[in-house]
């Protein structure tokens, strides 16, 4: 059969789909970019939030108009597994719903697909990693995600991760080790490593936080050029991680740490274990011995019980530590969680507003950093050509949530290539600037 992924939501959702296609091919199905030709659509979607719900579920329907032409419809992932059995009833358009857990079954689905309508899989978590056989990359050979452990033992109070992923399951280091070795010989620049925590990362299944061990592991790739860390959890930040990012050049100079709000109120509420001295304190520890750092962050505005106080708190705290990447989500109310049930409930309008606040804070923020790199001269990985100039990101961004650079060069440039460049200006959340001459180390890497 022929088979096309789409996937939403977070990039550890893409490694499901890269995993549920690596199972497909191996069964001896096909793979299409191009949906009109189908056989099968399978939707991988996102259950996390409000918003990211309502886009699964408008995909969902944009793709059950496929079936009109004899298409078949499986929908998997985090909603499906949140919500299958309301789904099953609502969705009469889908032949089957697939879990987080099940894609080891899609080829036997697939062999009695006929049989299968409306059908669904949703088991819970074995209790350990869930490996792919084997896995086939659905975006450019030159970066990868890595994901590191499945799962969730932090329980926030607003999140529904750990009752859709199940409890914090660790991959060994052997096969961490093998995928990354894989993905570079077969031309991967670019490893970002990914969980739900990274940082509590081997204290399940080594009985101590390993991710310094994994690091140092890792940066032996020879032909690796970069490796990036994202979703650490602030109080795990130890001076042994630090120092192991500080050592090794291969090690991006930049790290995400979610720390959601600054208010002691707000982040007890929230069940983080964080404090505000205490994120003071690792963010002036990473700035003190990395002093090109590049920390990103996450916030949430009108958390149950936030008041106008707890909110000026967290503006505060934005301007006075001037996060380099920063993004925000307006509180979503999801059952389940215990936030659900807390109150008072913050008035949406509010909500907003406070994440509007924030975000023009830090637009300006950006603004000024950026401005302030003109004249310097930094690495960038080359991903597109648009209207004869080309897009590219530097070490300290992430793709697709992050900053892009815009060079100009006199010559063509290809995706997955390395330059040198220098910024000639610097907007909101952009920079512009020309590619320099080429050194030998950045043809060896490109």
């Amino acid at each position: 059969m022929i088979i096309y992924i789409e996937t939403l939501g977070c990039p550890k959702n893409l490694t499901d789909s890269e995993g549920a296609a690596g199972i497909l091919k191996k069964a001896g199905h096909q793979l299409t970019e191009d949906v009109s030709k189908a056989d099968v659509i399978l939707v991988n979607t996102c259950g996390f939030i409000q918003d990211a719900k309502e886009e699964s579920i408008d995909r969902i329907l944009d793709m059950a108009e496929e079936r009109q032409r004899g298409a078949r419809l499986i929908v998997s992932g985090c909603l499906s597994q949140r919500y299958g059995t309301t789904l099953q009833k609502e969705f009469p358009e889908v032949d089957v719903f697939l879990g987080v857990n099940d894609y080891a079954r899609l080829p036997e689905i697939l062999d009695h697909l006929d049989l299968e309508i409306g059908k669904l899989y949703h088991s819970q978590d074995s209790g350990s990693y869930p490996e792919f056989e084997s896995r086939h990359s659905l975006g450019p050979s030159y970066t990868a995600y890595l994901k590191i452990a499945e799962g969730c033992d932090n329980r926030c109070a607003y999140c529904s991760i750990p009752g859709i992923r199940g409890a914090y399951r660790s991959r060994s280091m052997d096969k961490i080790l093998e995928e990354a070795a894989k993905l570079v010989s077969e031309g991967c620049k670019e490893i970002i490593l990914i969980a739900q925590d990274v940082t509590a990362y081997g204290i399940d299944i080594y009985g101590s936080y390993r991710l310094p061990d994994l690091l140092t592991e890792l940066c032996r790739l020879n032909d690796l050029v970069w490796l990036r860390l994202m979703y650490c959890y602030e109080d795990r930040i130890s001076d042994e991680l630090i120092q192991v990012i500080a050592e090794n050049k291969k090690i991006c100079r930049y790290i995400d740490i979610p720390i959601q709000h600054a208010s002691n109120t707000i982040l007890r509420a929230m069940k983080r274990r964080s404090t505000y001295e205490s994120i003071v304190d690792t963010i002036t520890r990473l700035r003190t011995s990395i002093p090109d750092i590049r920390i990103r962050t996450t916030l949430i505005t009108g958390f149950p019980g936030e008041t106008e106080e707890d909110f000026l708190q967290l503006e505060a705290f934005v301007q006075k530590m001037k996060f380099d990447r920063l993004g925000v989500f307006a509180y979503s109310k999801e059952e389940g969680t215990t936030a659900a049930t807390m109150k008072p409930q913050i008035r949406t309008a509010t909500k907003q507003r406070r994440k509007e606040r924030i975000m023009e804070l830090q637009r300006e923020i950006s603004l000024e950093h950026n401005q302030s790199l003109i004249g310097s001269k930094i690495q960038v990985l080359i991903e597109a050509e648009e209207e004869g100039t080309f897009i590219g990101r530097s070490p300290y961004d992430a793709p697709e949530i992050d900053n892009s650079v815009i060079v100009s060069s006199p010559k063509k440039l290809l995706p997955g290539e390395f330059v040198e460049v220098e910024i000639i200006d610097g907007f909101d959340y952009d920079l512009s600037a020309v590619v320099l001459p080429r050194s030998s180390e950045q043809r060896r890497q490109s």
